[in-house]
């Protein structure tokens, strides 16, 4: 059976099932210049284009502010200025594709956005978000210094840890021997 002759609803993609529906995240930095008391009315603002737009938020991460990578340099005012910083999160929503270039080009004319990415998801990623806040607070409790050196967050590295429990198994030993 080709296209042509195949029922509506078997020639659709899997998404068009759905009232044509897909699940996308958009990731987003906020200015680091925005006082960070506004920072959660700018979010509520972002998820207002995307129902605006008929979209159905499904998951959010609130923007943190936090070092980035590497500088990112916007136009704002008649001047081109370099960021270090920005504050990051995102939300994810189910919408119909033929609406994402209008969200798109809603979130290019806000001024208070330093970058943003849409991305459709795959039926794995809709299932397992990776919630970015989390795994950074988590990757700072524990930072590799080298192959072999673990330095916690207090400064002590595994070999200190190692030998602190080396002394105290020690001392139990040798108290141990003291007293048969």
């Amino acid at each position: 059976m080709n296209e042509e002759t195949m029922p509506t609803a078997e020639a659709m993609p899997e998404a068009a099932h759905d009232d044509e529906r897909a699940h996308y995240e958009l990731a987003f930095h906020v200015l680091p210049t925005v006082v960070e008391g506004e920072v959660p009315a700018i979010m509520d603002a972002i998820k207002k284009i995307v129902t605006d737009a008929g979209g159905e938020l499904t998951d959010e991460e609130a923007p943190e502010r936090f070092d980035l990578a590497y500088e990112i340099v916007k136009h704002l005012e008649g001047k081109n200025r370099a960021f270090k910083s920005a504050y990051f999160g995102w939300i994810r929503f189910k919408v119909a594709a033929g609406t994402v270039p209008a969200i798109g080009h809603a979130l290019e004319l806000r001024t208070d956005i330093l970058r943003h990415m849409l991305i459709r998801l795959s039926r794995e990623e809709e299932q397992h978000p990776f919630r970015f806040h989390e795994a950074l607070v988590s990757q700072k409790k524990v930072a590799y210094v080298g192959e072999e050196d673990i330095v916690d967050t207090d400064g002590s590295t595994d070999e200190e840890v190692i030998v602190e429990e080396s002394d105290d198994s020690l001392d139990e030993d040798a108290s141990k021997k003291d007293e048969a």
